[in-house]
């Protein structure tokens, strides 16, 4: 096992670190006046049942988080294996994140993405200073799953994205 001090971590090297931790992928989505935002976020998490409560982390540098933190309330959508194309356009700057995605409004007005394998419908509960990221919570409103057979997750590790192994029928 290398280990290294933690007084001098190379960026680099805790980016690939971290990135030997398996996560699924989200959009966080919300609206205001100027229609539909949302960005692509791996730093999600449930955080309490009681309350219910989820969490998601947000670089400072986002031009869309402070839209929705205007707003107090957003929707997690967690994404399908076959949304890999959504999760990308969601992660660029500069574009219309927006093109060619179906949404539904949650009774928050959030939007839910068509073809997710679940979302959650929320308002902020808090929000936390954390480095160059700030950690949100939020209250679950309201939720939903998909109600067709559930494809995979989509999954990033490693840098790149995945897929679930399955275990063989035939075992």
């Amino acid at each position: 096992m290398t280990t290294t001090d933690t007084r001098s971590i190379d960026p680099g090297l805790f980016r690939s670190t971290v990135g030997q931790y398996a996560s699924g992928i989200t959009v966080i989505t919300g609206h205001d006046d100027s229609g539909p935002i949302g960005f692509t976020c791996q730093s999600f998490y449930s955080v309490s049942v009681d309350p219910p409560l989820v969490s998601f982390s947000v670089m400072k540098t986002s031009t869309t988080y402070p839209r929705i933190r205007n707003m107090g309330k957003f929707a997690v959508n967690v994404l399908s294996r076959e949304q890999e194309a959504v999760s990308n356009q969601f992660a660029r700057k500069g574009t219309d994140k927006w093109a060619n995605v179906q949404w539904t409004p949650s009774k928050e007005g959030n939007p839910v993405l068509d073809g997710t394998l679940a979302w959650l419908d929320c308002s902020t509960w808090a929000e936390y200073d954390a480095g160059d990221h700030l950690i949100v919570l939020g209250r679950v409103l309201e939720l939903g799953a998909s109600e067709n057979p559930l494809p995979d997750p989509l999954l990033y590790f490693e840098g790149e994205y995945r897929a679930l192994l399955r275990p063989s029928a035939h075992n």
